[in-house]
């Protein structure tokens, strides 16, 4: 399909172009779904508290539920910031066991 199409698609951006601008609906939309694509998430602010421990990340998870729960943010944007915050935690963990394994093979 590739090569069928090779040194064809300005003529068919033309094409599309001129037909959403003559009133086809099908074009019209194929060139906004190119200009304007939808949109997978949007872009959210919110107050979390500063995660430096683990036991900090409970802290965030309030924050995140309490943001639910009034409103301004979606459970799935929810979901998405509890992914990070889990991600964070995680790091935090393992820097933890790096330190506590170090300090273990140095006192051998």
């Amino acid at each position: 399909m590739e090569a069928l199409l090779e040194g064809e698609a300005e003529a068919l951006t033309r094409t599309a172009i001129d037909k959403a601008l003559s009133g086809d609906m099908m074009a019209l939309r194929l060139c906004f779904d190119r200009l304007y694509p939808p949109q997978k998430g949007r872009s959210i602010q919110m107050s979390l508290p500063p995660i430096k421990k683990a036991q900090d990340v409970v802290q965030g998870y309030e924050a995140v539920l309490a943001a639910v729960s009034d409103g301004s943010i979606t459970p799935d944007e929810a979901s998405t910031i509890a992914s990070v915050l889990e991600a964070k935690r995680k790091s935090i963990e393992t820097v933890e066991l790096e330190k506590r394994i170090s300090l273990l093979e140095a006192s051998k």
